[in-house]
């Protein structure tokens, strides 16, 4: 038997500050891609809600205690926010310069890092990542005051709901968190790869089905350098053509194709071409061809 002790060197743990903010766009597939940096963040409240307990009467005792549905909220407060969150924000910029409120509200996902800390390495010890899908924006307040001899930066602030996704074998969800800490340090670089991008490969979100996948080393790489798994352009026919690749759903102008030649292009029209990984897929190398006619 062990006795049971409290407050040992090294285990003396808690949780702090809130950095590496990225954004991503939801795409007509599904894909959460487009991930840019979210300079200023300040707090990110996670705020679940539901799973209250209904209970059932019989027999003049508590027959059964249904729990309802759990959902997933929170609030994003920051100095600033990239450009490309007004379209999430219910805003849409007509021309450089200018912004029109009002306006549909996009889905979004949100990556962001929270430090941990102990009582021998201090805020060294880890952190983890937390990772937000199906993510939508509630129209926010913004107070503008004068400026005065206590000058203040405006914080801006924004409520969210989420939509859960699917996860193999488990409940749909909202959410997903990694812990440095517990996981194995080639998995958590590979992920975060994904999530903060290479100089090959553009940031995105990996659904949670990927995630679990590649820290189970399930994942396989797919090497895009190789020109076997890169589309062609015939010149003389215009026509472009999507190999095979195991692991890869093609796009050519956001919208999902199958592989094979493509409709031919006509004078003045572009085929931008995209290579989205697959579950259990990463892809290396450069993921995006243009193709001009």
């Amino acid at each position: 038997m062990t006795v049971l002790t409290w407050d040992n060197v090294g285990e003396r743990l808690y949780e702090t500050g809130v950095d590496r903010g990225v954004l991503y766009q939801l795409d007509e597939g599904g894909a959460y891609v487009d991930g840019v940096a979210w300079n200023g963040l300040t707090t990110v409240t996670e705020s679940p809600s539901g799973a209250e307990s209904n209970k059932q009467y019989a027999d003049n005792i508590v027959y059964v205690n249904l729990i309802s549905a759990e959902e997933f909220g929170g609030t994003i407060e920051a100095f600033t926010y990239p450009d490309e969150f007004g379209q999430n924000d219910g805003s849409i910029a007509p021309s450089a310069g200018v912004s029109i409120g009002q306006q549909g509200r996009r889905p979004f996902g949100l990556v962001y890092r929270t430090l941990q800390g102990n009582d021998i390495e201090g805020q060294e010890h880890g952190y983890k990542l937390h990772l937000i899908y199906g993510a939508q924006a509630a129209p926010s307040e913004k107070a503008y005051a004068t400026v005065n001899d206590s000058p203040e930066a405006i914080a801006f602030s924004w409520e969210f709901s989420t939509t859960p996704i699917n996860v193999n074998g488990l409940k749909p969800t909202s959410i997903l968190v990694v812990d440095s800490t517990k996981s194995d340090p080639a998995d958590l670089e590979a992920l975060e790869d994904i999530l903060f991008g290479t100089e090959g490969d553009d940031a995105r979100l990996p659904t949670p089905d990927e995630v679990v996948t590649l820290f189970t080393g399930g994942v396989t790489d797919v090497d895009l350098g190789a020109s076997t798994n890169q589309p062609s352009y015939n010149a003389g026919t215009h026509v472009v053509t999507l190999p095979t690749v195991t692991g890869v759903q093609w796009k050519v102008n956001g919208v999902n194709r199958a592989p094979g030649a493509q409709p031919a292009l006509t004078a003045g029209q572009t085929a931008e071409v995209q290579a989205v990984a697959q579950s259990g897929y990463n892809l290396e190398g450069d993921d995006e061809w243009t193709f001009d006619y």
